[in-house]
């Protein structure tokens, strides 16, 4: 997991140290979120209609890698990506995103929350991503949004209609939160010493913590890490230039501070407080009995396994963190929900044909889709060509449905491709085929086609 203002910045070449990418073991997911992405108006409506420069190199670095990006969402400069290893997309289901504003009276989105919410082998999960109110003296108001954040995000699922109704909530991002009443020599001797033990007692968020029983239910490792607020760009050193205030007298030095933070919150278990709303609610009783019968069936445990910052870039004035988790957990389910192969060879001299199978029963629809893709594919609108499913039916029987691709929609250098099922209800992949080779055009190679004279999703194919 990564968080990170990068302060309007473009991204740098190499984000191999950010995502441990030498490390001997690879994660299953990533989750990065970033804030004041760059987002003036003339880049911003390119981003509308093409990955944006961040979103664009994280795909780059990650598909090669066998990871696909399920999900994304922005706002202004909020951003959160969710990545997965191929393995897993057809178990992460039930996806969804929000976003909420606080800046400027509510109206303006340089500040609030991001979240996607998704299912995960059958347990639900919610991922925020905030930018709070800046400056030392706004703690409170920075609660206070985090609380509006959580009462205004609302998801279309039963279960799990609110943030804190997820089994296990990740909640980061720079929350802005300061160090108080030390001033900046005793802040630096600690940091040059590391010391920072000697700072904890007065971060705001710690201190916060200890006030609001909402924030106790998350929890955050050590912060034995310098703070990742305020650098010099392209520095290690923290802010040395004296800003300038509005009649261009000069104003104090910012002061280091932990502003960019990772913490997680596992729904609490046990028996109701007394006077919550399950005391006078049967219905609400009975609904959480349930829930606790299933936590107790299908167990779930986390656990921080890294929270560090990586000095190592200065494009921006703050340092991005970095934090690994282990989820251990019993799955829901193992199955996915449709199976799918290529039937026959491949090439763009004959109609293809897929045959799929559901495996378990769920909300089909005629907007439902399979793509084509090729090995390495990004996204799921990263597809070479789609069939709609109702559409291009061609035979059915309980077991076993065929539809078709036409052969001006493969590609004619061939490849090696596979095959996705996408459900429009879920909102995600249910099924994917193994690999398989698309031989090239022998129709192409006949007439002497070469990659200058064929389109432009060949070539992108073939490279």
């Amino acid at each position: 997991m990564v968080t990170w203002n990068v302060a309007t910045a473009d991204p740098p070449d190499d984000i191999s140290s950010l995502l441990h990418l030498n490390s001997p073991k690879s994660p299953d997911l990533y989750v990065i979120g970033l804030q004041e992405v760059y987002s003036g108006p003339l880049r911003f409506m390119s981003d509308i209609v093409f990955d944006d420069p961040w979103s664009h190199l994280f795909m780059s670095t990650l598909a090669p890698r066998g990871y696909l990006k399920v999900t994304s969402i922005r706002m202004q400069g909020l951003l959160l990506l969710f990545f997965s290893k191929l393995d897993h997309v057809p178990y992460i289901r039930d996806i969804q995103a929000k976003y909420t504003r606080t800046g400027i009276f509510g109206y303006w989105g340089n500040k609030g929350g991001v979240s996607i919410r998704l299912s995960f082998y059958g347990h639900k999960l919610c991922f925020l991503n905030c930018h709070l109110a800046a400056h030392m003296k706004y703690a409170t108001e920075r609660v206070d949004e985090f609380e509006s954040i959580l009462d205004t995000q609302t998801f279309d699922c039963k279960k799990a209609p609110k943030v804190l109704d997820h089994r296990l909530v990740f909640w980061f991002g720079d929350l802005n939160f300061r160090i108080q009443d030390h001033g900046m020599h005793f802040l630096r001797t600690c940091i040059n010493n590391h010391t920072y033990h000697l700072l904890w007692s007065k971060d705001q968020l710690t201190m916060m913590k200890k006030k609001e029983p909402m924030l106790q239910e998350f929890e955050e490792g050590p912060l034995d890490f310098q703070p990742t607020y305020k650098f010099d760009l392209n520095s290690d050193a923290y802010d040395s230039r004296p800003y300038r205030t509005w009649f261009a007298f000069n104003g104090k030095k910012r002061k280091p501070a932990w502003t960019d933070r990772v913490l997680w919150r596992l729904r609490p278990k046990g028996p109701p407080s007394e006077g919550s709303d399950e005391n006078e609610d049967p219905g609400l009783a009975e609904k959480n009995a349930k829930q606790q019968e299933e936590d107790e069936a299908y167990p779930l445990k986390v656990r921080q396994d890294s929270y560090i910052s990586n000095m190592e870039y200065g494009i921006s004035d703050h340092k991005p963190v970095i934090s690994t988790f282990t989820m251990e957990l019993r799955k829901m389910y193992e199955t996915p929900l449709v199976s799918l192969h290529a039937d026959g060879d491949w090439s763009a001299d004959i109609d293809a044909v897929v045959v799929y199978s559901p495996l378990q029963p769920f909300p089909s629809s005629t907007w439902d889709w399979i793509g084509l893709y090729k090995v390495g594919f990004t996204s799921v609108s990263d597809y070479i060509t789609y069939t709609w499913v109702k559409d291009d039916e061609v035979s059915f029987n309980e077991e076993l449905i065929q539809v078709y691709v036409s052969k001006e929609e493969i590609p004619v250098l061939g490849g090696e491709c596979v095959l996705c099922y996408y459900s429009s209800t879920l909102q995600c992949i249910i099924g994917i085929s193994e690999p398989f080779k698309v031989h090239e055009s022998k129709v192409a190679i006949e007439e002497g086609l070469v990659p200058e004279n064929i389109n432009g999703l060949d070539k992108a194919t073939a490279t």
